[in-house]
């Protein structure tokens, strides 16, 4: 039996110009026809407005951006590229990948972004599974010829596919429609309370991959339907992320806590002019309560939201705004204006459910996958694999459903243990994972990576000192393990716990 929720009578998001449709899903009026027309309009409002700018390389004004985006068309068009098919673009953040983007979408293919850290046979194995009919590499030109007719696609059609991680299985290509593009900027518009009003400038820092929907979507697109400027870095690295602050007059930011932990470590912090940011939000990962009030502190002026989202709805599904930030640390928020949410068998005493999601941000289903797409998405909702609680309309996610370490028959939820652990003050990074044990099945195991400095021998002990002031006994690490370097993590952000769980090295901790 499912639970649902409704908007409760706080709820902070503008729900102004939206319709039920006889699916039961609610949708925006009046949103463009696809991401053609959204380009389209900003080439003939804002021509000579900066759209994009690569650090250490190139820029683009708007005109400039759909001029060239059209060769790149024609180019792919003379390649034999046609509607609907398949464009796989394996390049890193720049100009050239925007124009692959946008030349793809004005070829009338389907965008695949590919995971640039992959290793070969993984590429390979998504080329093959897309059948792409063209791949835009590093070191190659891009396509080049004269523009054509500019297609007009539905609103239901394919516009790109992002493959998932593969952290737990196979990657699948995430059918993201043009309505799917269209709703999310919508609603990270809203969400974010960004203004449309034509005299505001919109400027943000992409410091996270653009082939990750966070990237593309919450950021990239949704820059292009306000007409504002996306300053890419090929490459994160703290210091270029403050100077391009400063130097671009960055007004939005949007990362995983983790480069904000970087970030308010180096030594330039104190003296870089970040006025500017009216806008910080993190996803991907818990935050810290304590790294939460340190960017408070670090940029006065911005309002500060917790994202929360899956390629699967296209980036983001619920937000947690400013209002809430410092109080609700451990949430993501409210669903969007156009997200319902439910709560899959929730457990009588806990309340803690599968979290499905609704909405015409849910993808379409997985490319060439029907079994799994049965599988995930049942009677038009998503079951994000998600463990959460739902109070008073807020979200909070305490798990991934194959994450949860089952000790002795106790559920215990590896956020809620990372969330109490990264607020040490020796604790950069932090993952829990069950660790295999003959008699109670699982036992908590913490990998944690120490701040410069730190003994690691006398943090394990005041972890766990400092872990049963917090939580329950059963709750507490029995195991503990000093990483030597970051931990491992996929393109959104997220821990790869596979890996954490198959490597060696615990120390049991004394009882």
């Amino acid at each position: 039996m499912s639970t649902a929720t409704a908007a409760p009578g706080n709820y902070p998001f503008d729900t102004s110009g939206i319709e039920v449709g006889a699916d039961g899903i609610r949708r925006y009026t009046d949103l463009p026809q696809n991401l053609v027309d959204v380009l389209r309009e900003q080439a003939a409002q804002r021509p000579e407005h900066t759209a994009v700018v690569e650090l250490g390389g190139g820029q683009l004004t708007y005109a400039e951006l759909w001029q060239r985006a059209l060769r790149v068309a024609g180019g792919l068009r003379d390649a034999g590229v046609g509607a609907g098919d398949r464009v796989a673009v394996q390049l890193g953040n720049g100009v050239d990948w925007v124009l692959a983007f946008w030349g793809a979408q004005l070829a009338g293919a389907v965008v695949v972004p590919l995971n640039t850290r992959l290793a070969p046979a993984e590429t390979q194995f998504i080329l093959d599974d897309c059948g792409a009919a063209h791949v835009v590499r590093p070191g190659e030109p891009l396509p080049d010829g004269e523009p054509g007719e500019l297609p007009e696609p539905a609103h239901t059609d394919v516009a790109a596919l992002f493959y998932t991680s593969g952290t737990t299985g196979r990657p699948k290509g995430a059918m993201t429609t043009h309505e799917n593009f269209l709703s999310t900027i919508e609603t990270v518009i809203r969400c974010r309370g960004l203004s449309r009003e034509p005299g505001v400038r919109h400027a943000t820092l992409i410091s996270v991959p653009l082939f990750h929907v966070t990237g593309c979507n919450s950021q990239f697109i949704t820059q292009i339907a306000l007409g504002g400027t996306s300053v890419l870095m090929p490459r994160f690295e703290p210091g270029a992320f403050l100077a391009a602050i400063a130097e671009h007059g960055i007004t939005l930011v949007t990362s995983v806590p983790t480069i904000y932990e970087l970030v308010l470590r180096h030594p330039d912090v104190a003296s870089t002019d970040v006025a500017s940011v009216r806008t910080l939000s993190y996803g991907g990962a818990p935050i810290a309560p304590e790294l939460v009030h340190r960017l408070r502190q670090a940029f006065p002026r911005a309002r500060l939201g917790n994202g929360f989202g899956l390629s699967e709805t296209s980036a983001l599904a619920t937000f947690l705004p400013d209002e809430y930030a410092d109080t609700h640390a451990d949430a993501v928020g409210f669903p969007a204006p156009v997200n319902d949410v439910r709560l899959h068998r929730p457990d009588p005493v806990t309340g803690v459910g599968e979290l499905l999601v609704r909405g015409p941000n849910v993808v379409a289903g997985y490319w060439g996958d029907p079994a799994r797409t049965a599988e995930t998405f049942r009677n038009g909702w998503l079951h994000t694999g998600d463990l959460a609680t739902i109070t008073d309309g807020i979200v909070r996610i305490v798990d991934r459903a194959k994450d949860m370490i089952n000790r002795g028959g106790e559920n215990v939820y590896s956020v809620e243990v990372e969330n109490a652990l990264a607020a040490h003050p020796d604790v950069l990074e932090v993952a829990v994972v069950g660790v295999p044990d003959p008699v109670m099945g699982e036992k908590v195991g913490a990998v944690v990576l120490p701040r410069p400095g730190t003994d690691p021998d006398q943090l394990v002990g005041s972890l766990c000192s400092f872990a049963r002031e917090r939580l329950a006994d059963f709750k507490c690490p029995q195991f503990v393990r000093v990483a030597q370097g970051p931990l491992p993590r996929n393109a959104g952000g997220k821990v790869l716990k596979t890996a954490l769980r198959e490597a060696e090295g615990w120390v049991a901790v004394p009882r």
